[in-house]
């Protein structure tokens, strides 16, 4: 005889239940998610949990991307998709997620559980009585998968699958059979014990002799920099590394994929080290340092601008979350960042040689003019204005594209938010990524940097945005195709089809919900436009087109779309 179903109201003791509970004691809030049959009961369940809001997206992409943003800001999101045919569309934003070490629970409404073992063929698959499809494919995105279709070890799986995601940061995948959700089982007759991540601790000799060693290193050299990287977020070693910093007097710069991560109102602070396109002065002092300390760097092709550092292993300390290389040796490995910094900070001679240096030489960037009378806008007028609307209440969002550049060189107030996804790249991500932030930022307006070909691609969870009350001011760089894309490799293939933009966010409003939109050609429309965005309408989603001239790039992609594609063009080598 089948067990009786529990309606969603009864929410205590079925797997929907205890799955929606362990969601809120990990941090989540808002769960963002596409219906299909496969999920339907188990949304039910979740939307029973009255500390979780369900968040309908427009499709499973921008889901993923929404989570990867709201793990951002809250450091763990969720996502809910059904079977294969949403698994599978969701993919590419979980693989973005695994790349940046952002824990994102993404869950699968799997088939119902009599299924499994059989040789049937369902709907939403490929047509093969195989269910294993889906599993398969995220196994090589995410760091724990978890099929339940089985009430006795649900809860096991379960809190397998979320602790893993915690402790490792990265995504997991849980796949729940359709029927059991709402089913009562003895496992979840009581509330579970309260949700806990064991602290991971330095094996103690291995920390001491890696200070040591690393001490002895740096107190011997005569100019020694910092270079923050993106692996400080995953670490949770930002508070250690403004330790290290203040106690060892040298100077701090950031990796392009740091920004946000390192504070840039630090005295010492010199800027985004990214080999021939840093800010101005930092790239010289960071690459004649005779010691350079990374901290959770990720050194790959982009951010290497095309393998063209002038950096030596010889006088490279790097720092990673578990582990400590000191030039071409020793390594201490279970040596975890934040307790090395912390424990090098006590160790080091004072040493501001190179900030001196770096003030010695340091000229202010020119500021852009005033733009004449109807004269056409240009982008780095645009961001003087940009740069000007930034305060600690403020979360930059800038998109993959030129807006990487253009809105690396912001200088960050204290406590302003700052992401994009350098590491994984794909464009588009940012629609999703900004309603996720938004969504868990509660206290940060967003404002949001976004290309027009990178809208094109997700441009459908504004809609999503609107619904959800936010209040988003999104710049829309509208120059007529994939600028990045031209930079590295040009062809027909980089021109878009124009939209209306405005009256496209117009109609997807219809006016339901708070949005304001405008058009911007001049300064003084951009003025305007501001002041409207922040004073009359603060309380409204601000959706401002700006037209520039589809040459009208920062130097900075210039200099390193030319080495990339140097780089993608290397002749094969000899065999």
């Amino acid at each position: 005889m089948e067990p009786a179903i529990v309606t969603p109201s009864a929410v205590r003791g079925t797997l929907g239940s205890h799955l929606a509970r362990r969601l809120v004691e990990a941090g989540v809030r808002d769960v963002f998610s596409v219906p299909g049959d496969f999920n339907l009961t188990l949304l039910d369940h979740l939307i029973a949990e009255p500390q979780l809001n369900l968040i309908g997206c427009c499709n499973e992409l921008n889901a993923g991307y929404a989570a990867d943003g709201y793990a951002r800001s809250k450091g763990v999101g969720a996502c809910v998709v059904t079977f294969t045919v949403g698994g599978l569309s969701i993919l590419n934003a979980i693989a973005g997620a695994y790349s940046e070490n952002l824990p994102v629970i993404c869950i699968a409404g799997g088939p119902n559980s009599n299924d499994y073992g059989t040789n049937r063929i369902l709907h939403h698959t490929i047509g093969l009585p195989d269910f294993s499809q889906e599993l398969r494919c995220f196994q090589t995105v995410t760091c724990f998968q978890a099929v339940v279709n089985n009430l006795d070890d649900a809860h096991e799986l379960i809190d397998n699958a979320i602790s893993t995601a915690l402790k490792e940061s990265k995504p997991v995948y849980i796949s729940i059979s359709c029927n059991l959700p709402g089913i009562p089982h003895h496992t979840f007759a009581t509330d579970p014990v309260p949700f806990t991540i064991a602290p991971k601790l330095s094996n103690q000799e291995g920390l001491k002799a890696a200070v040591e060693a690393t001490a002895a290193f740096l107190n011997k050299a005569v100019k020694p920099v910092i270079v923050g990287g993106p692996k400080l977020r995953v670490a949770k070693a930002q508070q250690a590394f403004i330790e290290f910093a203040e106690a060892s007097g040298y100077p701090i710069a950031a990796m392009p994929s740091a920004k946000g991560l390192v504070t840039e109102q630090h005295p010492h602070f010199i800027g985004t080290y990214w080999g021939a396109v840093s800010t101005g002065f930092c790239g010289e002092i960071v690459e004649s340092a005779d010691a350079y300390v990374f901290v959770g760097p990720i050194f790959n092709d982009y951010s290497s601008v095309g393998y063209s550092l002038l950096i030596k292993k010889e006088k490279a300390i790097i720092v990673q979350p578990n582990r400590v290389t000191i030039a071409d040796g020793p390594s201490f490995g279970c040596v975890f960042m934040a307790d090395f910094l912390t424990a090098l900070s006590k160790k080091l001679k004072r040493n501001t040689t190179a900030v001196e240096n770096y003030r010695r030489i340091f000229v202010p960037q020119g500021i852009p003019l005033k733009l004449e009378k109807d004269e056409p806008i240009r982008v780095n007028v645009l961001f003087k204005h940009i740069q000007g609307m930034l305060s600690g209440d403020n979360a930059v969002i800038a998109e993959t594209g030129d807006s990487w550049f253009n809105c690396l060189k912001l200088r960050l107030p204290e406590n302003c938010g700052y992401e994009f996804q350098m590491q994984y790249g794909s464009i588009g991500w940012a629609v999703g990524a900004t309603l996720g932030y938004a969504q868990a930022a509660t206290n940060k307006r967003v404002i949001a940097c976004i290309g027009d070909g990178s809208f094109q691609v997700t441009a459908q969870d504004i809609s999503t945005m609107i619904r959800c009350g936010q209040k988003t001011i999104i710049f829309l760089i509208n120059n007529g195709g994939y600028t990045i894309e031209v930079e590295i490799h040009d062809g027909p293939y980089n021109v878009i089809k124009n939209w209306d933009y405005t009256r496209l966010v117009e109609a997807i409003h219809n006016g339901e919900g708070k949005c304001w939109t405008a058009k911007v050609r001049t300064e003084e429309d951009l003025t305007e436009a501001i002041a409207t965005a922040t004073e009359a309408e603060k309380d409204s989603l601000c959706f401002i087109e700006v037209f520039v001239h589809k040459d009208d790039t920062s130097k900075e992609l210039l200099e390193w779309g030319s080495r990339v594609a140097a780089a993608n063009c290397r002749s094969p080598n000899p065999q």
